[in-house]
């Protein structure tokens, strides 16, 4: 895929996700000096296959695997216990991951609160959440309420903005009808142990993929989900809380459109969907489970 003239390339799903785009990138990752991450967040599952065995990644970039430099854009929501949870398992299993790990500074953060309101939610609903927090973080994000990485560099306003949220998350639970709710306490200390590790790792995303194509080198975005899960063009409302098309790798990337020189759509023979909602051809749990595993 990469060339003289095709240096950004993007993957995308074009069904209702599990396509098996992990593969395609753990492929093309070969060739690529810079992947990106550019929407959803650790509710994406790219399973890679390598000697060293199996690696399933909800957050990092599947690129990591190959040696290359990984981002986490400005699109995702990074949920931050799963991010370190995924580093540590790597360097455990032999994966270097020092100086090839970096996230967006405008990255939005998924937190406990996040979490415990998506399962109330989907308990409700069924929309057929993951119950990762994705949605909720994605709503406090549009709505200019949401805790960026960023924001951990003034840690005490990053506090204050974490207890509030955690407050009106709190009432939002019991009018949902549910009895957990979110401890204020421990979101702080979380977010006093998260500081030393993330900021290090928080860079201005844009700046980055740019720089990287400026110098001729090859960069791949990598999508979670599917097209047809995309908020704006899918199945609404059972679909996932991001745009997973090339349109929306340029956003989250922090990129130009015409940055793009080529998107690649994987599909498989078999249709099945992830989550709720209607699909064309409807098969039973037990077939649906077995032909993921072909």
């Amino acid at each position: 895929m990469f060339g003289p003239k095709t240096h950004c390339v993007v993957v995308v799903g074009a069904q209702w996700g599990d396509e098996g785009k992990g593969k395609i990138v753990d492929v093309l990752a070969e060739r690529a000096d810079l992947v990106v991450r550019y929407q959803g967040g650790a509710n994406a599952g790219h399973t890679v296959h390598t000697g060293a065995g199996e690696f399933v990644l909800h957050q990092i970039p599947s690129g990591i695997i190959q040696g290359a430099v990984c981002l986490v854009g400005n699109g995702v929501v990074l949920d931050p216990e799963t991010l370190f949870t995924e580093l540590d398992a790597l360097s455990e299993r032999g994966i270097r991951t020092e100086n090839k790990l970096y996230v967006s500074d405008r990255a939005h953060l998924t937190l406990p609160f996040h979490k415990l309101l998506d399962r109330a939610r989907e308990a409700r609903e069924q929309i057929g959440t993951t119950g990762r927090g994705i949605g909720p973080t994605y709503e406090d994000k549009y709505g200019r309420r949401g805790v960026r990485v960023g924001d951990l560099r003034n840690l005490g306003r990053a506090k204050e903005l974490v207890c509030g949220r955690v407050q009106a998350a709190n009432e939002f639970l019991g009018l949902l009808g549910s009895n957990e709710r979110a401890d204020p306490g421990a979101h702080v200390s979380l977010l006093e142990r998260l500081a030393p590790r993330l900021l290090p790792l928080a860079v201005d995303a844009g700046r980055v993929v740019w720089e990287a194509l400026e110098r001729g080198e090859s960069v791949l975005l990598e999508g979670a989900q599917g097209a047809l899960l995309d908020v704006d063009h899918g199945t609404y409302p059972y679909v996932t809380s991001s745009n997973t098309t090339a349109g929306g790798a340029a956003v989250g990337a922090g990129i130009g459109p015409t940055a793009i020189d080529a998107v690649l759509g994987v599909v498989k023979a078999y249709t099945t969907r992830v989550g709720n909602g209607p699909l064309p051809t409807e098969a039973t749990p037990a077939l649906a489970e077995r032909i993921r595993e072909l």
